[in-house]
């Protein structure tokens, strides 16, 4: 069920968002609502099965132990897609 949700956001931020989605032929309200799967989705890594190349990638990189993944995420996607 959809439910219809008000955000205030800067219109500068709006207008470059509404003209990356009519790029990619997308709605506003589809790119947010992914966007907020994305950042809310309970990941059970142990059932995904790695290829060959993420393999041999993992552990190739240590992160800092004080990171904070969800926030550098987060960070990462609005440079991104905003």
């Amino acid at each position: 069920m959809n439910t219809k949700l008000t955000l205030t956001i800067e219109q500068s931020v709006i207008k470059k968002a509404k003209e990356y989605a009519k790029e990619r032929e997308r709605s506003l309200s589809d790119l947010i609502e992914n966007y907020l799967k994305a950042l809310t989705k309970d990941n059970d890594y142990n059932d995904i099965e790695l290829t060959p190349i993420v393999k041999s990638l993992k552990g190739s990189f240590n992160a800092p132990k004080n990171i904070d993944y969800k926030k550098e995420l987060t960070n990462r996607l609005s440079e991104k897609y905003l």
